[in-house]
C-alpha cells in the first residue's frame, strides 16, 4: 500500500485506504479535530493536513505506519514522548500493528495550535 492517488479531500483519501488502515486514520483525525477544532481540515501535499495560523500538522498512510507530520517544533517538543517510535526532524511514523498514541498526538496537537496562535498574536503586534 503507497500513499493514496490524487485526491481533493480528506474523506476520498482515507477512504482509499483498507479497512484496518482507514480505521486508524479515522482515529488521527478525529482525534486532530478534537484537539484543534477551529484548524481547517486540507488536502496538502496530497495528503490530509490542518491549518491554524498557518499549517498545524499532517497525517498520511503506508504500507506499514501512519506518518504524522506536526513540523520540527512538534517533534522537538516531544522528542521523549516520541523516542520509541522512528521519527526525523518534522515528522513520526507509528506502525499499523499497535494501538496510536491518541492522547500523545492530541498533546502534540494543542502545543501546535498554541504554538502558531502565539506566531500569529506576535506577527499581528508587529503591525500596529
Amino acid at each position: 500500500m503507497k500513499a493514496a492517488p490524487k485526491v481533493n479531500d480528506v474523506d476520498t483519501y482515507i477512504a482509499s485506504f483498507p479497512g484496518e488502515t482507514r480505521k486508524l486514520l479515522e482515529q488521527v483525525r478525529a482525534t486532530i479535530k478534537q484537539a484543534a477544532p477551529e484548524a481547517e481540515e486540507v488536502i496538502s501535499y496530497q495528503i490530509p493536513a490542518y491549518k491554524f495560523h498557518g499549517m498545524l500538522v499532517y497525517f498520511a498512510a503506508y504500507e506499514k505506519h501512519i506518518g504524522f507530520y506536526p513540523t520540527p517544533s512538534g517533534i522537538a517538543a516531544f522528542k521523549e514522548e516520541l523516542a520509541v517510535f522512528k521519527s526525523a526532524k518534522g515528522s513520526v511514523q507509528f506502525p499499523l500493528d499497535k494501538p496510536l498514541p491518541l492522547d500523545l498526538i492530541t498533546e502534540i496537537v494543542t502545543f501546535r495550535v498554541r504554538e502558531n496562535a502565539e506566531r500569529a498574536e506576535i506577527k499581528a503586534l508587529k503591525k500596529k
